[in-house]
């Protein structure tokens, strides 16, 4: 993501951004904010692979959740 690229606020549990810090270390992202953009852009590009353009739309939320407690990223 580029700086002139336009953000918006959400709100995360404080674990689940506690669990990102702690991976910060190990990682080439300096906030949680960049590491974070990079995982859900990995998970959406994988859910677009898979289903295909047409079919992304279709998408709903839980769907991005299991995919991400698939990863390790969410602990429900």
């Amino acid at each position: 993501m580029s700086e002139t690229d336009t953000t918006t606020r959400i709100q995360l549990p404080a674990e689940l951004v506690e669990r990102v810090e702690t991976r910060l270390p190990r990682t080439k992202w300096d906030t949680p904010d960049e590491y974070i953009t990079y995982m859900l852009e990995e998970v959406l590009y994988q859910v677009e692979q898979e289903l295909g353009p047409a079919e992304t739309d279709d998408i709903d939320e839980q769907e991005v959740r299991n995919r991400l407690k698939d990863l390790g990223y969410l602990n429900e």
